[in-house]
């Protein structure tokens, strides 16, 4: 069963040291922290965590591409 993924960039890190300006991270489906202004991402150590929706911009990228990240995770 294959959830609803999302992707986004992000474009601000502000001292988090677990996220990368210019780069795509896959995003968790988190009502609760989407109703705050948050998003549950997969930073750099392989974790969910939540950091603020302004730090990304939301893509839609190709399935193979989307399939490539999920693999590599």
């Amino acid at each position: 069963m294959k959830i609803n993924t999302k992707f986004a960039l992000c474009i601000e890190n502000n001292g988090c040291e677990d996220l990368e300006k210019r780069k795509f991270y896959q995003i968790l489906p988190d009502v609760d922290a989407a109703s705050e202004g948050y998003l549950r991402v997969i930073d750099e150590s392989e974790e969910d965590y939540l950091y603020p929706e302004s730090y990304f911009i939301f893509v839609e990228l190709p399935r193979k591409v989307q399939d490539a990240f999920v693999e590599a995770g």
